[in-house]
């Protein structure tokens, strides 16, 4: 798990730097789908901290931000429509397109 001080620096990053925001994003949707959403959770955490922060996050997916801060915090649990809407709300502030495809078994 990350400290608070690389999370910081994480956060001042993605303020700094859209190309990582949307890598980190990217990234974030990977750990998720790999099997991590606790990673994935604290990830989308600092990825809203460095871009559009939880009241306009709130205002894009109708869920309050003090739901959004518990969600994803390192205790939460989203439902899948939740966590839907905030990575739907962050895709669309970063102006990324993203999809998901299964792997055929080999």
């Amino acid at each position: 798990m990350l400290t608070r001080d690389s999370s910081l620096t994480i956060v001042e990053r993605i303020r700094r730097d859209p190309r990582f925001a949307k890598g980190v994003l990217t990234e974030a949707a990977t750990i998720f789908l790999g099997g991590e959403p606790d990673v994935a959770r604290l990830m989308l955490r600092d990825i809203v901290n460095g871009t559009l922060g939880f009241e306009v996050l709130s205002e894009l997916t109708g869920i309050p931000a003090k739901s959004l801060h518990r969600m994803l915090s390192s205790r939460g649990n989203p439902a899948m429509d939740n966590l839907a809407a905030i990575f739907e709300a962050i895709t669309g502030h970063l102006k990324v397109e993203m999809e998901a495809r299964a792997r055929k078994a080999a």
